[in-house]
């Protein structure tokens, strides 16, 4: 039961993080917009990490198929929105992006089983 709690207060944390980032605009001004937005960044960050780290969410992330998709969708979009979006936004959002493109790019490298150590001088 705690962990179905946990799980379900994950989710609604990461959702309204997701609905403060993108909804803030539209109900605020100035400096309190910024403070919600990023504020709200933070906050699905964090729960979206620890949401990936739990089982099914894990082994779905961590196959084949799924880490293809994320390398090639990820990384077009990368490439869209350095060429299509002006200024430091367009930037941030190819940065991220890619970001997220290397990171699903690096878990379809095949994993390296190394050889236990001699002990030869």
């Amino acid at each position: 039961m705690k962990s179905l709690l946990t799980t379900a207060t994950l989710w609604i944390t990461f959702v309204a993080g997701l609905s403060a980032a993108a909804a803030s605009g539209t109900v605020l001004d100035g400096t309190a917009k910024s403070v919600a937005t990023y504020g709200g960044i933070a906050l699905s960050l964090v729960a979206g990490s620890r949401i990936a780290r739990k089982e099914p969410v894990k082994s779905f992330l961590s196959r084949r198929p799924v880490l293809w998709f994320l390398f090639l969708f990820n990384g077009t979009v990368a490439a869209f929105c350095a060429v299509a979006v002006d200024g430091t936004q367009g930037a941030m959002a190819a940065v991220g992006m890619g970001l997220v493109a290397l990171g699903a790019g690096f878990g379809l490298l095949p994993k390296r089983r190394g050889k236990p150590q001699t002990g030869r001088a």
